[in-house]
């Protein structure tokens, strides 16, 4: 078997143990955490996952890569809107470690790094998936 087909096989499991992972890591940090952690600190993960889920609904063959063509830019564009969901996720969940790690009195650093834990993991697992998910 060549490494094409062991993604294949393999990679939608990986896929979802990473993805696993990334909750897991938020829900440990909130449950371990000293003070109440405010629903703010709860969006980037789930629009992280919600740009993981937009990931997922574009196969790969749909894509028409040539730069002559019009192509399918619906497409394209629900892509690019994911992309921005992903990265503006990721950025909000650092500069809520930022935040948390400059104020006193709110949550804790763990709750910061387990944010952007979170994010990157699901983004991750996200990715992986698309990639090895082809027909």
């Amino acid at each position: 078997m060549d490494l094409g087909e062991m993604l294949a096989i393999f990679g939608p499991g990986i896929s979802g143990a990473i993805f696993g992972a990334g909750w897991w890591f938020w829900v440990d940090a909130v449950v371990c955490s000293s003070v109440k952690t405010p629903f703010v600190h709860y969006l980037p993960g789930i629009f992280a996952s919600l740009a993981s889920l937009m990931f997922n609904c574009v196969r790969k063959e749909d894509i028409d890569y040539s730069p002559y063509e019009e192509g399918e830019w619906r497409l394209k564009l629900w892509l690019f809107i994911a992309y921005v969901v992903s990265f503006v996720s990721l950025a909000a969940s650092v500069g809520l470690l930022v935040q948390d790690s400059v104020v006193a009195t709110g949550p804790s650093s763990w709750t910061g790094v387990a944010g952007v834990l979170q994010c990157v993991f699901i983004l991750i697992s996200g990715l992986i998936y698309w990639v090895s998910h082809s027909e």
